[in-house]
Formats: C-alpha cells, sequence, structure tokens
C-alpha cells in the first residue's frame, strides 16, 4: 500500500471512528451501516444493543444481479438500497440512523441511500 493510500484509509477510518460514537442503533431504529469495495457495496442493518445483524444486501448477491442485469457500480448500488428497504419492512422496520462508515457521502454511497428512501425507509 503506498504512502497517500494507507493515509486516505487512515483517515477514512478516523472518520468512521468519530461517527460511531453519534450513531448507534436499536431494534426500533437499527443501524443500516454501508461497507464499499472497489468492486461491490454492502449494506447491513446493525441492532447494536444486542450485537446482531437484522439483515444484509451486497451487490454481488443474486438477486441484485438478476434485478440489475448489467449496469454501473452506481446503479447496482441504488438496487442494493431498494432491496435492504424491502428487507427492513419484511422486519417492521420504518426508520433507520444512517452509518457512512467513513466514506464521503457522494457516489455510490448516496445512490445507496437514495434507493434505501425510495424503498421506504426514513432517516
Amino acid at each position: 500500500m503506498s504512502k497517500i493510500a494507507s493515509q486516505r484509509y487512515h483517515s477514512r477510518l478516523a472518520r468512521h471512528e468519530r461517527v460511531r460514537t453519534k450513531v448507534e442503533g436499536s431494534a426500533e431504529r437499527p443501524r443500516l451501516a454501508v461497507r464499499r469495495s472497489l468492486k461491490h457495496i454492502y449494506a447491513q442493518l446493525v441492532d447494536d444493543a444486542s450485537g446482531s445483524s437484522l439483515a444484509l444486501v451486497t451487490s454481488n448477491s443474486k438477486e441484485v444481479k438478476e434485478k440489475l442485469g448489467e449496469g454501473s457500480k452506481s446503479d447496482a448500488s441504488k438496487v442494493v438500497g431498494e432491496l435492504i428497504a424491502a428487507k427492513a419492512k419484511e422486519k417492521g422496520i420504518s426508520a433507520v440512523v444512517f452509518d457512512r462508515g467513513g466514506y464521503l457521502y457522494h457516489g455510490r454511497v448516496k445512490a445507496l441511500a437514495d434507493g434505501a428512501r425510495e424503498g421506504g425507509l426514513k432517516f
């Protein structure tokens, strides 16, 4: 890892820790945690009180690939947001706390949030 990449990584971790001191999920309002890699994006609903994961959707999953077909990573992020909202609705969850994971709120992270909002989640 180059020096610049290492600095970016550690800056993101610092932002993430700073956000996590303020953001906490509960059973009524879980945390929507976002993880981004170079190829894929992951969205997870977490109940921090019990330390359990309530739902997980990735851009690598079969249901996303079926719904999306060929498309950009931003399109896949939007579909992931819509599917995580659908899974939350199945479990009776309508409001979440958004945890962007230290990533800047633009691009794929914003597309995922917009897709979740279109799916009916409030945050």
